[in-house]
């Protein structure tokens, strides 16, 4: 084993102990950084150590990361793409969009969880909030169908799944993310946006069709309700007019992206006034509802740009090891074809999904391995959109599946978290089946790139 492939070991490793403290992220990135440049000024000095390491020069590219990271146009759409989810939140068209599509959709053997779904997919095109769609949804429909008796499993697996549509629907905080990392033409905001789009819109279906088909299986886990009213012109004009609010919302923002009429940052700026209108029609905007949004908008920001700035010093102080070429000496050292490499690749992250945030494995691992993905000659927007699916599962996956916390926070008291488990258990393997469907048939997520340039 080289020296360059001990020291990526031994400070991926660090970096994983340190994790196990407790101390928030960010703070262990940069610990770890600082840590290893200690070494490798140690080791090089004193020790002889056979190791390309100009700590000079890396440590003279932190301050220029970060710079360049306050610099980027691209994650200006990040505050104001957090802005406007939680301002949905305030605005009631969720629950305006819960009430009367339940009196569409109740009667319907397993209607409820075919509601919540459907309001979580244009709750996702409006917001990459998880946390708040999940919240939102289980809050709202997690009460009804327990009174309707349905199954606790069935009931909460819909509401947890459902809300983590948003990390990968656009307009998604991941996909900005994954843009500024990856930082190529060939996949910018846009095309990732678009890239998205129908896997995402598939997934949804893909939930509809478990909502459907499995209470048409086991009935007593959905009862149909009794009470509820006949549907007739006027509880079809009231959907209709609970999601035109949201759908102008979407065709403001990917709209005007997917037309060319405006940047994914410029997009992000009207999507923030849009849901601020909203708000103001549905009489909500009010001075404690601005600072409130405005403070949660801030925290949530400042948290993943704190991450950012750590694992810029990681990966400067990682790529000074050699850690870039370490990785790609593993990856294309594998006894597989160039797609059994990528394969592979998501295996690993799905796996680290269990243990980390897609955050940390966005920022520290896909600028690692896009590099050997492009080098085998696979397109760059297709490998992304594997990567996000992939990633997505990480909200439902224990021990560190966020999804399940924000879940279990606003669950009846009779909602155990074996139940919760058991409930997110087929919208897994949902989720990697639609993965399946994108890795075989790569057209899903390039056909849409494809006619827009």
């Amino acid at each position: 084993m080289s020296t360059e492939q001990i020291f990526v070991i031994g400070m991926f490793g660090t970096f994983g102990a340190l994790l196990m403290t407790g101390f928030p992220v960010a703070w262990v990135l940069g610990g770890t950084a600082v840590i290893w440049t200690l070494i490798g000024v140690v080791s090089v000095e004193n020790f002889g150590a056979d190791l390309w390491f100009d700590y000079p020069s890396s440590l003279a590219l932190v301050p220029e990361r970060v710079w360049d990271l306050v610099q980027s146009e691209t994650l200006v759409a990040l505050p104001m793409f957090i802005f406007m989810g939680i301002m949905l939140d305030q605005s009631g068209i969720a629950e305006k969009l819960m009430n009367n599509m339940v009196k569409l959709f109740g009667a319907v053997r397993g209607g409820y969880a075919v509601t919540v779904i459907i309001i979580g997919v244009l709750l996702a095109a409006t917001t990459g909030i998880i946390g708040a769609s999940v919240v939102l949804l289980g809050m709202l429909s997690l009460p009804v169908m327990m009174e309707n008796n349905y199954d606790k499993g069935f009931a909460v697996g819909t509401a947890c799944a459902t809300g983590t549509l948003g990390i990968l629907i656009p307009p998604s905080i991941m996909l900005v993310l994954m843009a500024d990392r990856l930082a190529v033409p060939e996949a910018s905001v846009g095309d990732l946006f678009m890239g998205a789009f129908f896997p995402g819109l598939m997934l949804g279906a893909l939930y509809v069709c478990y909502a459907l088909i499995r209470p048409a299986l086991q009935p007593s886990i959905a009862p149909v309700p009794k009470d509820l009213p006949k549907i007739d012109g006027r509880v079809i004009w009231d959907v209709i007019m609970a999601v035109i609010p949201t759908a102008a919302l979407i065709l403001g923002v990917l709209g005007s992206i997917f037309a060319g009429l405006a940047t994914p940052t410029e997009a992000s700026g009207v999507g923030a006034l849009g849901a601020m209108m909203l708000a103001a029609a549905a009489g909500r905007l009010t001075l404690p509802v601005m600072s409130e949004s405005l403070y949660s908008t801030t925290r949530t920001a400042s948290f993943i740009f704190a991450i950012f700035l750590g694992a810029t010093a990681f990966s400067v102080v990682l790529r000074g090891l050699g850690g870039d070429e370490v990785i790609e000496e593993m990856l294309l050292a594998l006894p597989f074809e160039a797609s059994g490499i990528v394969i592979a690749i998501l295996v690993g992250v799905f796996l680290l999904g269990f243990f980390l945030d897609w955050v940390e494995i966005t920022l520290i691992i896909l600028p690692l391995v896009a590099p050997v993905v492009q080098t085998l000659g696979f397109d760059l927007v297709w490998f992304t959109i594997l990567f996000a699916m992939c990633l997505q599962t990480s909200f439902l996956t224990p021990p560190v599946g966020f999804a399940l916390f924000y879940i279990k926070g606003v669950a009846p008291p009779e909602i155990k978290v074996t139940d919760i488990y058991r409930g997110v258990a087929p919208f897994i393997a949902i989720q990697l089946l639609a993965l399946t469907l994108v890795f075989l048939l790569p057209a899903i997520a390039l056909w849409l790139p494809s006619v827009a340039y």
